[in-house]
């Protein structure tokens, strides 16, 4: 489910994409699943048809979705390797591994963590 923030400073349409983006690596929306309409979406989020448009334009431009004219929007087979994406998350991960540190977390239950993402992540491949 994609929730909409209007706290977060982000604009709603990065929300709006982000939101669908994590329902496809989660495998919430598996490969070749079609996404909600454009209209059935923007009904369900109370939002304008033009912003999930945008996210929906900007998720195809990253290669999370393809369009099928006349269809509408799909989960594409294979996630895109966006390396600039990879480098922005890990750098926030840096981040917030310092912080936990810092608040005395230690290696090993930053390792537990990690490990057990990986498992529900090869888990939802399957």
């Amino acid at each position: 489910m994609i929730q909409i923030s209007y706290k977060d400073p982000r604009p709603i349409h990065e929300q709006v994409e982000d939101g669908v983006r994590r329902l496809i690596i989660s495998g919430a929306l598996p490969p070749g699943d079609q996404l909600p309409s454009v209209r059935e979406l923007a009904t369900t989020l109370a939002i304008n048809p033009n912003t999930i448009a945008r996210a929906y334009h900007d998720l195809e431009t990253q290669g999370y979705v393809y369009k099928v004219p006349g269809k509408g929007s799909f989960v594409s087979d294979e996630l895109p390797v966006d390396t600039h994406r990879r480098d922005e998350l890990l750098q926030t991960l840096d981040q917030t591994v310092a912080e936990l540190l810092y608040l005395g977390a230690n290696s090993t239950e930053l390792k537990a963590r990690i490990d057990a993402a990986h498992a529900r992540q090869e888990g939802g491949a399957k």
